[in-house]
């Protein structure tokens, strides 16, 4: 026997728009740690050992800012084809949200 999915339209619209939101910050604050390096770089504030320090660990964090942001911003899109698969029946990928899979 078939089991019925049910989903919560608006519901779903809201954390896909929400994770949408939250793709769109971490952008930002990538930008916005390239343009504090970049302050620091060139405004002497800091000595050039430690903007080197600082250029180390903010190339380790940019990259994964921006691989969230990406992932985050694919997932609005994920959940938004879903919503619309279930609206026009599409059962094609329903299984995907069956209790236990």
């Amino acid at each position: 026997m078939a089991e019925e999915v049910y989903m919560d339209i608006p519901q779903v619209q809201t954390m896909a728009q929400n994770f949408g939101t939250y793709g769109e910050v971490l952008q930002q604050v990538s930008k916005a740690v390239a343009a504090a390096l970049i302050l620091l770089t060139v405004s002497g504030l800091v000595s050039i050992p430690i903007v080197g320090e600082i250029e180390a660990a903010l190339g380790i964090l940019k990259p994964r800012i921006d691989n969230m942001a990406q992932k985050l911003i694919e997932l609005r899109g994920d959940i938004g084809s879903a919503i619309n698969n279930y609206q026009t029946g599409d059962v094609t990928g329903s299984s995907h949200f069956l209790p236990g899979h």
